[in-house]
């Protein structure tokens, strides 16, 4: 399926991305990765700071001259600690590379996409978008409405013939979680996947052009949960959230 396909990834050159990345030329896809960094291999690079709004909108005009058959919104940033002690830059940040520029680099993307009369683009997000964590708020939040945003567009585009993928890992192991986070994944016994299994299955939703997809036991089952009885889920994440508080308790 992805044969002389040219994908977008942004992220690319993070653990996960680096491993989507590999899995997808493997296959024959040309990866054009967007990303601060270079990767250790793909296709092309282009680097743009998606953390700004001038950054966002360089990268808009970049990718709106070239024709896409995929797009990946991968790159993503997180504060773990109360929401008032995210300083202003970090929680503007937080917002523009979590949820600004997946949909800002969406839109700059679609007149192409539609002209063609296919394409597909592919929004990963987090189970922390529809369980919603204390110690979490922006980060939560921002995947909130990816996941809005994923849906309301899967809408608008019927019938054009080009499908909007959203995924949403649990916990991954990779260099995005701080220590404290790792001390908060032992206190509570998170459930955390190796970044190789998260990309394969990535990978897999991609290729199966699949709608929502929510990773993981119990967590795909609070998804549901929590949609219908969110205060049940309130009381179930209580005592982990009042561990986490004690980390923060100095």
């Amino acid at each position: 399926m992805f044969n002389d396909k040219t994908i977008l990834l942004t992220g690319g050159s993070g653990g996960l991305g680096s491993l989507i990345g590999a899995r997808l030329m493997s296959e024959g896809a040309r990866v054009i990765v967007l990303d601060r960094a270079p990767p250790a291999a793909c296709s092309g690079f282009l680097q743009h700071d998606i953390s700004t709004a001038e950054g966002v909108e360089a990268a808009a005009a970049a990718i709106a001259v070239r024709d896409w058959d995929i797009v990946i919104n991968l790159a993503g940033i997180q504060h773990f600690g109360p929401f008032e002690w995210q300083g202003p830059e970090h929680l503007m940040a937080s917002y523009m590379v979590n949820l600004i520029a997946p949909v800002r680099l969406t839109q700059a993307v679609l007149p192409g996409m539609k002209a063609r009369g296919s394409g597909q683009i592919v929004n990963v997000g987090s189970i922390f978008g529809s369980i919603n964590f204390a110690h979490f708020v922006t980060y939560s939040s921002a995947k909130a409405g990816l996941r809005g945003f994923s849906q309301a567009l899967r809408r608008e585009l019927t019938g054009t013939g080009l499908d909007v993928t959203y995924v949403a890992p649990r916990a991954v192991k990779t260099a995005l979680n701080t220590p404290a986070v790792m001390e908060f994944a032992k206190l509570t016994q998170m459930n955390m996947d190796p970044p190789e299994e998260i990309a394969h299955r990535i990978v897999e939703a991609i290729r199966g052009r699949k709608k929502d997809v929510y990773f993981g036991f119990p967590e795909s089952l609070f998804v549901r949960l929590n949609a219908i009885f969110p205060q049940l889920i309130d009381r179930a994440l209580s005592a982990n959230d009042r561990k986490a508080a004690g980390l923060f308790a100095n």
